[in-house]
């Protein structure tokens, strides 16, 4: 299987945003913002209902979502940014019915499968000539890739993923080696001496 990489660039996030926004596909639109804004996987993801991030009593997007992992069987709660919430308040007004899923296959009633999703942010990716390969796992990566640009710590992000180790975390983060070049090249913990240039 090949590797899949985060979105590094920032354009290409809202350009994915905008394909499936301004195609009219707001499940679609939904479920990439709430994605790479929340690094949670896609299985989680599919899973969620209405009732997990709505609050019909109060008519409102809730502010922050309890998860259970599928793959780890480990509890988070998530909190829930601006993005987010607006997307979902968006695509409320039409589909939000209490004990339905969000991500719901018309046809079937039941949420899309992670197949289906694939294909979904794949087939995005390929309309938009993308130069990168992307995955539902991408989003993952992409939320993890751009908090880290962030400044966001390292520990946080290893209890944000759920990671057992340090290297899991490394790896998602897809460093580039011109990232790395430049970290060498933006410390320079020596002054300038004036050496004479070799004679």
């Amino acid at each position: 299987m090949a590797t899949t990489h985060p979105i590094r660039s920032k354009e290409d996030i809202q350009l994915l945003a905008a394909h499936f926004f301004d195609s009219g596909e707001i499940r679609n639109h939904v479920l990439f913002v709430l994605a790479v804004n929340t690094a949670l996987r896609i299985c989680d993801i599919l899973n969620l209902t209405w009732d997990d991030v709505y609050d019909f009593n109060n008519g409102r997007v809730r502010s922050s979502i309890y998860v259970i992992e599928e793959k780890t069987g480990k509890s988070k709660s998530i909190a829930l940014n601006l993005s987010v919430c607006s997307a979902l308040e968006h695509f409320a007004t039409d589909a939000a019915v209490p004990g339905s899923c969000i991500f719901m296959n018309p046809k079937t009633g039941e949420s899309i499968s992670r197949t289906q999703a694939y294909r979904i942010i794949r087939a995005a990716g390929e309309k938009l000539n993308l130069d990168i390969r992307i995955s539902c796992h991408s989003l993952r990566k992409t939320f993890g890739y751009h908090a880290f640009k962030n400044d966001v710590p390292l520990p946080v992000l290893m209890e944000i993923f759920n990671h057992s180790s340090l290297a899991t975390t490394l790896r998602y983060l897809g460093v580039t080696q011109d990232e790395k070049d430049a970290a060498y090249l933006g410390i320079n913990l020596i002054e300038q001496f004036g050496y004479a240039p070799d004679s």
